[in-house]
């Protein structure tokens, strides 16, 4: 197969090194630092005290790579309306794209049933720009549970985890996705199908949305975030308004935030990965995790002050910081 890597970061890396030991032709869209790397280097990944490195075809012009099978795209949500934008060489008709991202993606609500099919949500893709140049009948979407990290421009780190969750953004279990459950589990990979993805995005989102930016602003560890009464108890809130969320739209989370909790301090003194963006000077992905919990949260009659709280902590923190260049106003 022809799979192509839109943003060779700690996830995109990691796929794939381990896609193209696989056997497929794997190339790379990458700019920066990143693209000089692969191109004299290769794209390196250290796994079990092994480096591996795999010289690649990378560009950062989608065009010189040409139409692919495959096209992962692994990036943060605010690089997503730039891909948008230059995705199109990579694309015909039968190309699957599979996103690995974290947080809501644009293509969400299509999965929800008919009352949801075909909203749009403003804090995502505000003009619809990405829903129109990745069509949901060539999107599956993919739940990452991994640790990597990038240790230097073009070499990743896997720490630890191997699952990844496959499964059509339609909501619908196809015979595509049965496939590529299939090549990826051949990859190496924990794969596993989902019979409705958006249950598994919303689900990881249910943690992430609240470590991601309280660990951004306060430069806490999780442990020490769910170690303060004050701060687990905020969170805990938060968590609870967003688990409403998900049951007006058909999305029940059967534990409580507490049974969260526990297996999060499980992780130890872990760094998220919102925080090592803010050290690193990175742009953070505050929309995909926290205003679209808000909209969802309006879309279904939900208050949400708590959560209406974190956002705009953590966006004026980011703002301050010139890490959140779009201002969502929901």
């Amino acid at each position: 197969m022809k799979v192509a890597i839109y943003g060779a970061g700690a996830i995109g890396g990691w796929m794939g090194v381990k896609l193209a030991q696989a056997g497929h032709d794997v190339s790379v869209v990458a700019r920066g630092a990143t693209l000089s790397a692969l191109q004299q280097h290769g794209l390196r990944l250290i796994e079990g005290g092994v480096t591996h490195t795999l010289k690649v075809k990378a560009s950062e012009q989608p065009a010189d790579l040409g139409v692919q099978d495959i096209v992962v795209v692994a990036v943060k949500g605010p690089a997503m309306a730039s891909v948008a934008a230059h995705i199109a060489p990579l694309l015909n008709p039968q190309t699957t794209v599979l996103t690995a991202m974290n947080g809501v993606p644009w293509w969400f609500c299509d999965g929800l049933g008919r009352d949801f099919a075909g909203k749009r949500l403003k804090s995502i893709d505000p003009y619809g720009a990405i829903a129109a140049a990745i069509p949901t009948e060539q999107t599956v979407g993919c739940v990452v549970h991994a640790s990597c990290l990038i240790e230097s421009p073009g070499v990743i780190r896997h720490h630890q985890g191997n699952g990844l969750i496959v499964g059509e953004a339609s909501g619908q279990p196809s015979a595509r996705v049965k496939t590529l459950t299939a090549m990826l589990a051949a990859a190496g990979f924990n794969a596993s199908m989902s019979e409705q993805i958006q249950r598994d995005v919303w689900y990881k989102l249910w943690g992430n949305m609240t470590m991601n930016p309280v660990s951004a602003i306060t430069g806490a560890t999780t442990d020490r975030i769910l170690s303060d009464e004050l701060v687990c108890n905020f969170v805990t809130s938060i968590m609870l308004e967003a688990k409403e969320i998900g049951a007006r739209f058909g999305i029940p989370i059967e534990q409580a935030p507490a049974d969260r909790h526990e297996v999060t301090l499980k992780l130890g003194a872990m760094k998220t990965s919102m925080l090592q963006d803010v050290q690193a000077g990175k742009a953070v992905e505050l929309d995909a995790l926290v205003a679209a919990v808000r909209e969802l949260g309006q879309l279904t009659d939900v208050p949400t002050p708590y959560t209406d709280a974190l956002l705009g902590l953590a966006r004026l923190h980011a703002s301050t910081l010139g890490l959140y260049p779009r201002q969502c106003t929901l």
